[in-house]
């Protein structure tokens, strides 16, 4: 299937309104923009992977499901995209990021309530190249870097649109499949894990949070 083609599937199954929406949505800056908007999705109601159209629904995304909007507005616009899977150690969380292309430079578009995993400009030779810059501010809370690989780009048009762009299921096969891909490491495992540990101050940093996190009580007022 074409670009064209495909974006033409997208926009037939999409409602007046929503297609309003995305035809908006015509530049990586704008997708961008709009994903920082959106509340993010802790998953109190239980854990989602919803799919764009779900997404414009409820206002809300977290990570696999930003890429995977931002990734339907490329699409929509005759536009290349694809996903990328940040891989982390078992005591942190993976990440999952919507590639782009702008003259031959690679981007990326991501949803996250802190602010060093999210957008990159597309000046990056290469998807690992990438990948590498969201290397030194990724680690636990307790300071140990923690991103160790990255998946290649994970081409969402190789799935008809109607399987996860509208989609009323969680699309939890789609995020097993991205998980299962091909992953390369950022480095040796011994240069990985001789990385130095995150200072105190770095820490602190970056966790600042754009949105409260709902599931952390806010500490008492000292009287």
């Amino acid at each position: 299937m074409t670009k064209r083609s495909y974006a033409r599937a997208i926009a037939a199954l999409l409602t007046p309104r929503e297609q309003a929406t995305l035809r908006r949505l015509d530049t990586s800056h704008k997708i961008q923009s709009y994903i920082d908007g959106l509340q993010p999705n802790y998953g109190l109601q239980g854990d989602s992977h919803m799919s764009p159209r779900r997404v414009m629904a409820s206002r809300m995304a977290h990570c696999t499901e930003g890429a995977m909007f931002a990734a339907a507005c490329l699409l929509f616009h005759g536009r290349d995209a694809w996903l990328m899977d940040l891989r982390a150690i078992p005591a942190d969380q993976d990440h999952v990021v919507c590639l782009f292309k702008e003259r031959g430079r690679w981007g990326a578009m991501s949803k996250s309530n802190h602010i060093v995993l999210r957008w990159r400009d597309p000046i990056y030779a290469s998807p690992r190249e990438l990948a590498m810059s969201y290397a030194h501010e990724y680690f636990t809370s307790a300071g140990r870097r923690s991103l160790i690989s990255f998946s290649r780009p994970f081409a969402l048009t190789r799935y008809a649109p109607a399987r996860w762009v509208v989609a009323e299921e969680e699309l939890d096969w789609l995020m097993e499949t991205l998980d299962d891909s091909r992953h390369e490491l950022l480095a040796p495992a011994g240069i990985l894990r001789a990385r130095r540990r995150a200072t105190e101050f770095e820490r602190d940093v970056v966790e600042t949070l754009e949105y409260p996190d709902p599931r952390k009580r806010k500490p008492r007022k000292k009287r």
